[in-house]
């Protein structure tokens, strides 16, 4: 089962490089969500109870503590972990008081954060093996990989692979811990970030060409999985 770990951080920078060093260590054994906003944080800890939740003190909306509080609250299991640019005790005092696992003074080494992750774990990064996924999951993966630019609908994919439509979500879900649905949109907000590096392709451009229909929902979806809308993405990588 992958571990899912959310990064909530209103640094751009910052939380794409962190995300993006946790997706390379720990390879297809890791889901990883983002949220710049510490309302979007609450609202992507509850729908997806990751197991590591690493939370930017200064997050806007709501606090770093607030969110804790929050999250606690919820009696959802997960383990948060505060990184702050305050070298105050008050707020590391207030972090372990509403529950927070560790706490983190920038700046921090990505390298401590991995270290932090596989420690509450118990994961030995040595032993990291790929969970064994049913071939037609396997197949379902490589059908989406190939034709995410097209109408792709479960019904369809389970008719492809002859078997139900409830049967292929169920397993889907339980061998990737993710929907297709959402599997489909992380394929095609990643290869929409490939195109968002060409500046001359406008973001409708950009929508059609990996499935989306519709520009709005394109940039809801995207906005959701980057934390951020496609044009600060673009912009970002200027």
């Amino acid at each position: 089962m992958p571990i899912k770990i959310l990064v909530a951080d209103d640094e751009i920078n910052v939380r794409i490089g962190l995300s993006q060093y946790i997706r390379n260590k720990f390879l297809k054994e890791c889901i990883v969500y983002e949220a710049s906003t510490g309302i979007e944080a609450i609202d992507l800890a509850l729908q997806h109870t990751p197991d590591i939740i690493l939370l930017d003190i200064q997050i806007p909306d709501k606090n770093g503590i607030e969110v804790l509080q929050e999250i606690t609250k919820s009696k959802i299991t997960t383990n948060i972990v505060i990184i702050s640019g305050h070298d105050d005790f008050k707020y590391a005092q207030q972090a372990i008081k509403h529950g927070a696992k560790q706490y983190f003074l920038k700046p921090i080494r990505a390298t401590e954060i991995l270290d932090c992750i596989y420690r509450l774990l118990s994961i030995n990064p040595n032993k990291l093996k790929p969970k064994p996924i049913k071939p037609f999951v396997k197949q379902a993966q490589e059908y989406i990989e190939e034709n995410y630019n097209q109408p792709i609908t479960l019904i369809k994919l389970a008719e492809k692979l002859g078997l139900s439509a409830g049967y292929l979500s169920t397993t889907f879900n339980k061998d990737l811990q993710c929907s297709f649905v959402e599997y489909l949109n992380h394929i095609r907000i990643d290869k929409a970030c490939a195109y968002l590096d060409q500046s001359y392709l406008k973001t409708y451009e950009i929508a059609y060409k990996v499935g989306f229909s519709d520009e709005k929902y394109f940039s809801k979806v995207f906005k959701k999985i980057k934390g951020m809308s496609p044009k600060e993405y673009k912009n970002l990588n200027k």
